[in-house]
């Protein structure tokens, strides 16, 4: 494709992106405005519809599920583009960058922060899981829960170093709790159709709210969202540290 091309098809975005936020900011309520039935129906409806003590969750994953299966798949195609984008390429190979300082020492990784950070990383772990589980009882959810958990790969990485994550990093596991939560949100919306209802419909027992077992499938979309974040996480970390610390090019050191 030629620069020209590029050009145009670029123009032509733009403007479409354009034309689309001028209708959308044009809608918009006036800066200070109140806008609060929204919120004030499902605060005073959901706990009774859903059994759920956590309202966001409940418009996040059944009100509103469709938004976020979109939101997921984004995420999704994300990680995909950049895994694809960080490939090795054919001059490229792997291996560690030489010291700039050769005759430097470089003391290994301390053995007492590497136990310290692999408790944290467990503490996070623990943490990230009871969010998710916890995301239709109180404040957090499958995306909050995913994101913490994926946080503990950067504390072992600074506890310890990338060839450790790089030794222990289960690759073909993360590949496929990152695709298994984004289809299995999916596959729970395909369950609403399959029982002659509609995409998404909230067809699992509700349970007692306050309880973990509750909002029906809203618990089981928080699972589903939080194996699908965390694993895009941890992969997309994992790319840029693989870049950063082992690939180089044919024309480096």
């Amino acid at each position: 494709m030629s620069e020209a091309v590029r050009v145009r098809l670029f123009l032509a975005a733009a403007v479409g992106l354009a034309v689309v936020l001028a209708v959308g900011l044009g809608g918009l309520t006036a800066f200070g405005q109140r806008v609060a039935a929204y919120g004030e129906h499902f605060a005073r409806v959901a706990v009774y519809q859903r059994h759920t003590t956590d309202i966001v969750s409940a418009i996040t994953f059944d009100y509103r599920g469709i938004d976020t299966l979109f939101e997921e798949f984004m995420l999704f195609a994300a990680v995909t583009g950049i895994s694809v984008l960080l490939r090795p390429l054919a001059d490229e190979r792997r291996n560690a960058p030489e010291d700039q300082a050769p005759d430097r020492h470089i003391p290994p990784p301390s053995p007492t922060v590497g136990l310290l950070g692999v408790i944290l990383c467990t503490v996070l772990v623990v943490f990230g899981v009871e969010t998710i589980t916890h995301g239709q009882v109180s404040p957090g959810g499958g995306f909050q829960g995913g994101v913490i958990a994926a946080s503990a790969i950067f504390v072992l990485y600074l506890a310890t170093d990338y060839r450790t994550i790089d030794r222990y990093k289960p690759g073909p596991l993360l590949e496929a709790a990152d695709g298994a939560g984004a289809w299995g949100y999916a596959a729970v919306g395909l369950a609403g159709l399959a029982t002659g209802g509609a995409f998404l419909l909230n067809v699992i027992p509700l349970g007692t709210p306050g309880m973990l077992w509750s909002g029906g499938t809203v618990f089981v979309i928080n699972l589903t969202a939080g194996l699908e974040v965390a694993g895009a996480f941890v992969l997309l970390v994992s790319e840029f540290l693989d870049q950063m610390e082992v690939v180089r090019g044919s024309n480096e050191r």
